[in-house]
C-alpha cells in the first residue's frame, strides 16, 4: 500500500508529488500536464505580481488568503528561480515562461515522479486502512488520496467530472459549476454584435460590483475578449454593462457621426442602427436621439449564456470550502485531501489559477506528510 494517490498529473498533482516521493499520480491523459501545455498561448501564465483573494471567485476568502500568504508568488517564482526558470513579467503583472510552457512541465517532472498515464479513474471508497482507487488499469491502495483532478474545462484534453463525483460519494457538496473565463452569448436584441465578428476594441465592463477594462472582441457567436472573459467569473444572470467610451467626445453639429467617435467605423454604424439612429449629422439628431446616443458609455445587456465548456479556461465552483480544512484535508473524510480547480476557487485571468494550483498543492502536500506520520 502506497502512501499516496493524487488523481491528476497537472500542476497541483504534479507540484504536491514533489514533496510526497511515495505518491503515484493517476493521469488519463497519455501525457502529464496537458493543461499547462496550452496555457497562456504556450508560454503559461504561472503567476501574477499581485496575488490576493479579490480576484478569486470563491465560497470563504479568508480561507483562500491563508492558503495563498502560506506559499505566495514570491515562494512560487524563487522555486522556478532555483530551478532555473526566471519567468517574465508582461502585459497586466503576469509572469509567464521565458520561452515555452515546456520549461514549466520539464521543472514539474525533474523529480521523476511516479505516473501511471492513460489510467482512467471511475471511482474510490474508504477501506480499513485507506483508500482504493478504482481505475482502467486496476485497483490501487493508499493510506491518503489527494484530488488534483481539475474541472470540466478543455475536454478537448480530456477534462472529466471524476473529482467531484468521487468527493460527492464521500459525503462532500459541490456547489454548482459553471463554465467560467469564457464567452458569452447574445440574446435577440444583441444580434447586432455577432456581424461585427473579428472586431477588438477596448470597454469597460462592469459585472455583480465587479469592474474590468480591457479588450473585447465580438465574434459570430456573441461576445468575447479578456474583459469578457473576467466578467463570465462573476455573472450569473441579469444585465452586464459594456462602455465603449468613458464618455462622449464634443461632436461637430456639422459632421456625420460615425466620422467623429474614436471608434471602429463599422462598430459605430451597426450600434447607431441597433439603437435606431440615422448615421447622419449630428446637428440633426433629436432631443431622444442624442439622449440614445449616450448608450455607447452605459450600454446594458443580458447575455443568453456562455460558450460552454468546450470553449472555458476554467470551471467556476467545486468542493465546498466550508467542509475543507486549512491542510485541504477533508472534514468529513480523514485521510481525503484536495487541490487546485476541483475546489470552489476560480481565479480570473493573469496567472491567478496556476498560483492557487500550486498554493493549494504545497498546503495539501504539508497536510498529508502530518496525516501519513500520526
Amino acid at each position: 500500500m502506497r502512501g499516496t494517490l493524487i488523481i491528476g498529473a497537472g500542476a497541483a498533482g504534479l507540484f504536491a508529488s514533489r514533496y510526497l516521493p511515495n505518491a503515484l499520480l493517476l493521469e488519463h491523459n497519455p501525457k502529464p500536464a496537458q493543461k499547462i501545455k496550452i496555457s497562456g498561448g504556450g508560454r503559461c501564465n504561472v503567476t501574477n505580481k499581485e496575488i490576493s483573494p479579490s480576484h478569486y471567485h470563491c465560497g470563504d476568502s479568508d480561507f483562500v488568503a491563508k492558503v495563498l500568504q502560506n506559499y505566495d508568488n514570491t515562494k512560487l517564482l524563487h522555486f522556478l528561480a532555483k530551478a532555473g526558470c526566471h519567468p517574465v513579467v508582461r502585459k497586466k503583472g503576469q509572469y509567464f515562461c521565458p520561452r515555452s510552457s515546456s520549461e514549466l512541465i520539464n521543472i514539474l517532472l525533474s523529480h521523476r515522479p511516479k505516473i501511471e498515464l492513460g489510467c482512467e479513474v471511475m471511482g474510490a471508497k474508504r477501506i480499513e486502512k485507506g483508500f482504493m482507487v478504482y481505475t482502467s488499469k486496476g485497483e490501487f491502495l493508499a493510506k491518503s488520496l489527494l484530488i488534483a483532478s481539475g474541472g470540466l474545462s478543455y475536454k478537448k484534453i480530456g477534462a472529466s467530472g471524476i473529482g467531484y463525483e468521487i468527493a460527492k460519494s464521500f459525503g462532500h457538496t459541490i456547489t454548482p459549476l459553471r463554465p467560467a473565463l469564457v464567452g458569452l452569448t447574445v440574446q435577440k436584441e444583441q444580434f447586432w454584435f455577432k456581424q461585427l465578428a473579428g472586431i477588438s476594441m477596448r470597454a469597460r465592463v462592469e459585472v455583480a460590483g465587479k469592474v474590468f477594462e480591457d479588450d473585447i472582441l465580438f465574434t459570430h457567436k456573441g461576445i468575447s475578449g479578456p474583459a469578457i472573459l473576467n466578467a463570465s467569473l462573476y455573472w450569473e444572470r441579469g444585465a452586464i454593462i459594456l462602455s465603449f467610451l468613458p464618455r462622449l467626445p464634443k461632436l461637430s453639429p456639422h459632421k456625420i457621426i460615425s466620422t467623429q467617435l474614436p471608434l471602429p467605423k463599422r462598430f459605430v454604424k451597426a450600434f447607431l442602427k441597433s439603437i435606431g439612429i440615422e448615421d447622419k449629422k449630428v446637428g440633426e439628431l433629436s432631443l431622444e436621439e442624442k439622449k440614445r446616443l449616450g448608450l455607447l458609455c452605459r450600454y446594458p445587456f443580458a447575455p443568453a449564456g456562455t460558450f460552454g465548456y468546450e470553449r472555458a479556461e476554467v470551471t467556476k465552483g467545486g468542493v465546498r470550502l466550508q467542509e475543507i480544512a486549512e491542510d485541504m484535508q477533508s472534514a468529513v473524510m480523514p485521510g481525503l485531501f484536495f487541490a487546485g480547480e476541483v475546489l470552489d476557487v476560480t481565479g480570473e485571468l493573469g496567472g491567478y489559477n496556476f498560483q492557487w494550483a500550486f498554493s493549494s498543492a504545497y498546503a495539501a502536500a504539508k497536510g498529508i506528510k502530518q496525516f501519513l506520520v500520526e
